[in-house]
């Protein structure tokens, strides 16, 4: 389930919302050499911030509180414990507002007031492990029984019956307990797997791939099928929207490898089925007659065996939470991104006001699911979708060429009050010529106020995230 905030933003309490008339807002004036910058300098210098010299620790609830003075301060937010203790004079709600959070688990706190913060980049430096959490005790004692402690975030992979008996939702953590097919004594616990109990980062690590089984092949159009791929039994796997993975076969005595955005079984799926996405995958793919590893997908009976590694990318969603206009430009497959993107602002993102689709094809008959964009534009009045063909027949009555900057112009729209983000996916002459082209609109200033985000979601490589600067009318 995606963790969307349902409370406004900013938060009541927020240092963001305007102070009552009459009252002043609690914000202290930091003394010189203390900005924003400034901390980032600090952190960049190579001091040691965590009073540790690099070593990553586990906290227990004990320590943790011993750690509550101004020179000493530690402070846990989602299961990830911070020495905050050189923030003191950086913090704009000053040392006493930071105090609060001395020694205990923040998280509610920070929450409260500071949701739309980036503590993970800001407090990098001063991270002192992970937070250690306490064993049910109804557990303790037991032979029989293994307690295993995850990130939620992670993916699980269990062989055997397993009960969830305990949850802890602030920090990001589940107890779960294995129980033994057979009550005796372990004589070992098997090897540790490569990079067991590190803090290396997954991108820093090799793709994991798991087994997948193909069930059922769908047409989508003349040359584009959604492939259904059934995960390995026990395995679970959620991919975040706007993320890819990675389908991998042996050719010829050579691994290929080729990346692919999940979609939905429909454009706007039952909400039973969003949750059929952590045991199977539907990826929609377009068939090339000289493709090595599409020619061979195509031929694929059911039943067969691919490699399945990821989920990779950056995009993210929190540049999603104040978002009122979306719009998304895509050519070809591009459109795989942002059937789930579509998907995920109509059912799950009330601030969004208006999503809009411009989508790019050669011909009629290749627009991927043509009939279900066009009956939930006639259902749903905060979408539209606007079709522009490269080779359209004479009957084609919509949009006809390729993209300019008068026509991108007129597509975007600019209200007063507004935050607007476009997406962008396809080959890369189309991502790029639809990127300069927003620029060209930004510095022409032919949008209103300040500049529009701008999000490239390539499945094909790293996603691109580029903040415009602020452009006055």
């Amino acid at each position: 389930m995606l963790n969307v905030p349902s409370q406004s933003f900013p938060a009541a309490g927020s240092q963001q919302r305007v102070a009552p008339t009459g009252q002043s807002r609690n914000k202290v004036a930091l003394k010189p050499g203390h900005s924003l910058l400034d901390w980032i300098r600090l952190t960049k210098s190579g001091r040691d911030l965590t009073g540790l010299r690099g070593r990553l620790i586990e906290v227990t609830e004990e320590e943790l509180k011993k750690h509550n003075t101004r020179n000493d301060c530690w402070t846990c937010i989602r299961g990830m414990v911070y020495n905050v203790s050189a923030y003191m004079d950086f913090h704009p709600g000053g040392e006493e507002e930071l105090m609060r959070a001395a020694g205990i688990d923040s998280t509610d706190l920070f929450d409260q007031v500071h949701r739309w913060v980036n503590y993970e980049s800001m407090l990098k430096e001063c991270l002192v492990g992970r937070m250690a959490v306490k064993p049910n005790p109804a557990l303790q004692g037991s032979v029989s029984s293994l307690v295993i402690y995850f990130s939620h975030s992670k993916e699980v992979f269990l062989c055997c019956p397993v009960l969830i008996v305990q949850t802890a939702h602030s920090v990001g953590k589940v107890q779960v307990c294995l129980h033994k097919s057979v009550k005796d004594k372990w004589t070992k616990v098997g090897q540790p797997l490569e990079h067991h109990d590190t803090f290396i980062q997954c991108k820093d690590r090799e793709l994991f791939y798991r087994e997948c089984v193909l069930v059922s092949k769908a047409d989508i159009t003349h040359d584009t099928q959604v492939l259904r791929l059934q995960l390995p039994p026990g395995s679970h796997m959620q991919v975040p929207v706007g993320r890819h993975v990675y389908l991998k076969t042996s050719l010829q005595g050579t691994d290929v490898v080729k990346p692919y955005t999940p979609v939905d079984q429909k454009l706007i799926p039952p909400s039973q089925c969003s949750a059929e996405m952590g045991s199977d995958l539907h990826l929609m793919i377009k068939i090339y007659p000289d493709g090595l590893l599409t020619s061979h997908l195509a031929n694929l009976p059911i039943g067969s065996s691919l490699l399945v590694g990821g989920p990779e990318g950056s995009f993210t969603m929190r540049i999603l939470r104040d978002v009122t206009h979306l719009y998304m430009l895509a050519a070809g497959t591009g459109f795989t991104p942002m059937a789930r993107l579509i998907r995920l602002a109509l059912q799950d993102l009330t601030s969004i006001r208006k999503t809009k689709l411009m989508f790019f094809n050669r011909q009629e008959r290749d627009i991927l699911w043509c009939a279900q964009l066009d009956e939930l534009c006639s259902k749903e009045e905060r979408f539209e979708v606007e079709y522009v063909l490269s080779e359209p027949t004479d009957s084609w009555k919509g949009r006809r060429g390729r993209i300019d900057a008068c026509m991108l112009q007129n597509f975007l729209e600019r209200p007063e009050d507004s935050k607007c983000l476009v997406c962008v996916c396809g080959p890369t002459g189309f991502t790029e010529l639809q990127t300069m082209l927003l620029w060209k609109c930004i510095f022409m200033h032919c949008l209103l106020h300040d500049a529009l985000d701008i999000m490239c979601l390539i499945h094909c490589s790293p996603n691109i995230y580029m903040k415009s600067p602020t452009v006055s009318h």
